[in-house]
This record gives C-alpha cells, sequence and structure tokens, in this order.
C-alpha cells in the first residue's frame, strides 16, 4: 500500500501548453522573448551558397558574376553597417601631397602618349575599317549607347497641364492592360455630310528621288484646328446623331495612346448621355512630335535648334507645305456638296485642300460615335472616279542624332531601312496617321520623305522621295491593330458613360505608361477659351 502510493506521486504530470490564439491570421501574436532584436534575413533553399562575409560591397564586385549568389529576397539591409558618429567637425590637417609608389608613376601620362602617337583623341579612337576607311568611333549619344557610364541622365518630361490640388483622380489605365483590349467586328462608318473641296495630286512628284530632289516651297495657306465642341456641324449633329462626339485627330490620340511617351491632355465633357471630346485650345496637341519613341528622344533645352518644341514645329510647318506643294495648284478642284463650314470670309487669305467627313460608328450598347475626318487631296483614277488621299511627310533633321541612316544615301537603294528606322524612332505618330487615314476612309496614304539641305538650317529643305499604301496594309505592316484600337476608345468612353454629368480630363502621364482620368471643376479652362475666342480658330504658315 505504501509503495503504491510512492509511485503515484513520481508520476509526471501534464502541463497545458499557453495558447496564443490569434483572431486575424494563423501564427504567434507577438514576437517571442529570445527571438526579439535579432536580425531576420530571409532565405531560400534554393540559393547558392557563397561568401561567409563580403565586406567590400558593390565596390569591388565581379560583375561577371554579379546575381550568381544573390538571393531570391533580395540582399536585405538586415545586417548594413550605418555609421552613426557626427564627422561636421572634422577638418583634414595634414595636406602634404601623398607620394605614388614608383610603380604607379608617370603610367597614364605613358598610355596618353601612346594614343597620341597612334592617333587616339580625348573623346573617341580612330579605327580602320575593312576596306582601310579611317571612321572616327565616338562615345556618347552618337552611337545610342544605354549603359551607366556614357549614358545622358534621364530628364523627367513636364506633363501637358498642370495638375491641380482640385482635380480628383478616377481612373489609372496602364498601357498594358489597354493593350490588350478588342473590340473586334467594328461595322464600317456611314457619311452623314461632307465639305469641302480637294486639289488633285500631282503624278509628277511620284519621280522625285534624291539625284532630282525639289525645294521644299512655302505655301501660305490657312489650316483650321477647329475642336469638336467649337464645329458648327456636330453641335447641329448632336441634336439629332450620336451620342459621342469627337474629331479624328482626338480619336487617333486615343486609340494609339500605347505608342505614346510624350504627354497629352484631352477634355471630356458629360452633359446628360453624350460625350464631347476637346483639345485646349492654345496647346502644342496640333503639333508633331519628332522621334517621340526613339530610344534616345531629344532632350536639348528650349532654344536650341534640336529641342522637342522646335522640332515639332519644325515638322508640322513641312507637313503643312508638303501636303500643298505636291497638289495640281489653279486647276477645278473636287468639290463635296457643302463648302468648308470654318470660311469666315474669303479676304483672310487662301484656304487649305481639305476635305470634311463627318461619319458615325456604331459600337454596340447604344454608344454611337460622330467624329469630323479630313482628306488631303484627291487623285484621278482612269476609271473617271476619283480616290482620296491622306498626306503626311516624314523630315529628316540629324541622322546622327536619329538612329545613324543618311536618306540621301539609302533612301533610293535601302528605303525599307529608311522607313523601318521611323517605325522604331517615330511609332506613335505613324499609326495616328494610319488611323486617321482609316477612320477617314482615304483610299491611299501617301509618304515625303523631307530632308534639312545644312543639317543645322530648320528654315531650308528638299523633298527626296514618296511613298504610297493602302492604310489598312500599311497598318499591318506597323503592327497596328484596329481592334486592339477599338476596344481602348470603347473602354475610355464606357468609363466616362458611368461618371455623373461635368468635365473630365484624360491626361498621359509624362514619364510612365499610364494614362489618368481627372474629375475636374466646371470652369476649369474657361479663362482660356475665353481668350482664344478672339482668335479664328486657324493656323496660318507663312
Amino acid at each position: 500500500m505504501g509503495d503504491a502510493m510512492h509511485d503515484q506521486e513520481e508520476l509526471p504530470r501534464f502541463k497545458t501548453p499557453v495558447i496564443h490564439d490569434n483572431p486575424n491570421g494563423w501564427g504567434p501574436c507577438e514576437m517571442p522573448d529570445q527571438f526579439k532584436d535579432m536580425p531576420y534575413q530571409p532565405f531560400s533553399k534554393g540559393d547558392r551558397l557563397g561568401k561567409i562575409s563580403d565586406w567590400t560591397g558593390p565596390t569591388f564586385q565581379d560583375k561577371k558574376y554579379t546575381s550568381k549568389y544573390q538571393s531570391q529576397f533580395g540582399a536585405g539591409s538586415q545586417y548594413a553597417y550605418y555609421h552613426e558618429e557626427d564627422e561636421s567637425s572634422f577638418h583634414l590637417v595634414d595636406t602634404t601631397r601623398v607620394q605614388k609608389p614608383p610603380y604607379q608613376r608617370g603610367r597614364f601620362r605613358q598610355n596618353q602618349r601612346n594614343l597620341r602617337g597612334r592617333g587616339g583623341q580625348r573623346q573617341g579612337f580612330l579605327f580602320r575599317d575593312r576596306k582601310g576607311v579611317v571612321n572616327t568611333k565616338k562615345y556618347g549619344k552618337q552611337q545610342g549607347l544605354r549603359n551607366q557610364k556614357n549614358q545622358a541622365p534621364i530628364k523627367n518630361r513636364d506633363a501637358s497641364v498642370t495638375v491641380r490640388p482640385d482635380w480628383v483622380t478616377i481612373e489609372e489605365m496602364d498601357f498594358p492592360r489597354l493593350s490588350k483590349l478588342s473590340l473586334p467586328n467594328v461595322k464600317e462608318a456611314e457619311d452623314i455630310i461632307c465639305c469641302g473641296s480637294l486639289e488633285y495630286y500631282d503624278k509628277m512628284y511620284d519621280r522625285v528621288n534624291v539625284r532630282s530632289e525639289k525645294p521644299l516651297q512655302r505655301i501660305d495657306r490657312i489650316f483650321h484646328t477647329v475642336t469638336t465642341t467649337d464645329d458648327p456641324i456636330i453641335r447641329k449633329l448632336s441634336k439629332t446623331e450620336g451620342n459621342v462626339y469627337a474629331t479624328d485627330a482626338i480619336l487617333a490620340t486615343l486609340m494609339c495612346c500605347t505608342r505614346s511617351n510624350y504627354s497629352w491632355d484631352i477634355v471630356i465633357e458629360k452633359i446628360g448621355d453624350k460625350l464631347f471630346f476637346d483639345k485646349r485650345d492654345n496647346t502644342e496637341f496640333d503639333l508633331l512630335t519628332v522621334n517621340e519613341t526613339s530610344v534616345e528622344p531629344p532632350m536639348d533645352d528650349g532654344n536650341s535648334l534640336n529641342s522637342p518644341r522646335n522640332l515639332a514645329l519644325e515638322a508640322t510647318f513641312i507637313n503643312h507645305n508638303f501636303s500643298q506643294q505636291v497638289l495640281r495648284t489653279g486647276e477645278p478642284r473636287y468639290k463635296f456638296d457643302e463648302s468648308n463650314p470654318f470660311i469666315t470670309s474669303p479676304e483672310e487669305g487662301e484656304e487649305a485642300s481639305v476635305a470634311y467627313r463627318y461619319r458615325k460608328w456604331d459600337l454596340d450598347n447604344g454608344i454611337t460615335l460622330v467624329a469630323r475626318c479630313e482628306h488631303d487631296a484627291a487623285l484621278a483614277v482612269p476609271s473617271g472616279d476619283a480616290q482620296f488621299l491622306t498626306i503626311k511627310a516624314l523630315n529628316e533633321w540629324d541622322s546622327k542624332l536619329s538612329g545613324g541612316v543618311e536618306w540621301r544615301q539609302k533612301l533610293d537603294i535601302q528605303r525599307g531601312a529608311v522607313l523601318a528606322n521611323e517605325l522604331r524612332n517615330n511609332a506613335c505618330k505613324l499609326a495616328k496617321w494610319t488611323v486617321q487615314a482609316i477612320l477617314a476612309g482615304s483610299d491611299q496614304i501617301k509618304f515625303g520623305y523631307v530632308s534639312r539641305v545644312h543639317v543645322r538650317d530648320s528654315s531650308k529643305h528638299v523633298i527626296l522621295g514618296t511613298q504610297q499604301y493602302k492604310p489598312a496594309e500599311f497598318a499591318t505592316q506597323i503592327k497596328l491593330n484596329m481592334d486592339n484600337a477599338w476596344g481602348i476608345l470603347r473602354c475610355i468612353i464606357d468609363i466616362c458613360m458611368k461618371q455623373r454629368d461635368g468635365k473630365y480630363l484624360i491626361m498621359k502621364d509624362p514619364n510612365k505608361p499610364l494614362i489618368r482620368l481627372y474629375d475636374i471643376p466646371d470652369n476649369t479652362f474657361e479663362s482660356e477659351n475665353e481668350d482664344a475666342e478672339e482668335e479664328e480658330g486657324g493656323l496660318y504658315l507663312m
């Protein structure tokens, strides 16, 4: 009996463990005491084991194996050294020059002397190609090199309009998402009204080449750049036709937004179940960009000949003059039923050859788009009918700064290489031109190749050649998917239709691949519009 009592007393007792109840997840609620203040570095079993300790950090890394021993969780800063002593009162007392050891003296001078003896220069090296021709290989932006040693710091671009504190961001649409949208099987457009008159294209310019170049002339004609709500015909059509209104330039900007790098903005007014897409007055919306999608776009200052703004003004000047020079002036025009709606008085000056087609598209689900589209010229064909042309000009400003393809050497023998270089540097501009030609229903889109007479003179130009395409075929060649373009437009329309009545603004972020939709006060930009009403809404080129 006594032994049994003794065994019972020595039996182990079960101690209940402390259970931490975490209502918001799993695992402990707080850090256990033994692990407090202990740094932790995440690791993976797949990481390679390398150096036990590396005191040099990234200073003397072997660049060939930079990522060989890196963890998939990153380096981390748990064991980083932070120097916390105050060194603001530190002064160097000994200013004597440090004596170099004998084996380091004169080494750089000797290398410099050797370079000079072999024809070396401070800014580059001379080398001979297979034919024995001496060429200079310069460092810097001429070669398009993109590494840390010789790459100029990328400047942040400015937004097209300053975002004010009272603007509310409604939606951010990034380009990867927009590029996956699609709206297939959009029906053919219907013509509502056709206005204006067109001069016929002069086929003599099809025979222009580098050896028989033609000087670009200055033609004093008025080009109207009237926005949507200032268009008297769209105002009239808004009472009976459609519920979304825009111009072809605005639609092309939205439909090709995923190719754009520069900032732009479009104002949207929602009135009831109707949307009006407008551009702001006195902005650079109608200027043509130059080398926008290049690896190294123009980044010079505003006063420079090759600054982005000056290049845009030059390209717009060339485009307007070229589109009028290649026409047969003084001959009867092809006239549509209605006259040009923007001619107020014939005394202002000669109007440019342009025709406006007001067309509508059914985008399903009750969305009917009405847009003003443009033709630049007519083309007489043997059947007796007329084809309609969209005429645009590509311009060369400095081949060394824009891909290294010299038009005067390549245009006649390798025109494809010239066009491929333009597609790389101006992908957005070419896509917008193609979309505008497709929306207008142009039969041909004709490109002119215009170059500066002298690289450092932006006022004199020559025509080096022309080329024409059918818009749909050219869209396929530049990988422009119209189903995706319509999908982007429909997505923007749907988001705007869900908003309350008011004024909104779509802006391309100047430095990121996304567009933002802002809710802005109704009186925004009104002072600018009042100032612009005194002008006629036309662009007059001297």
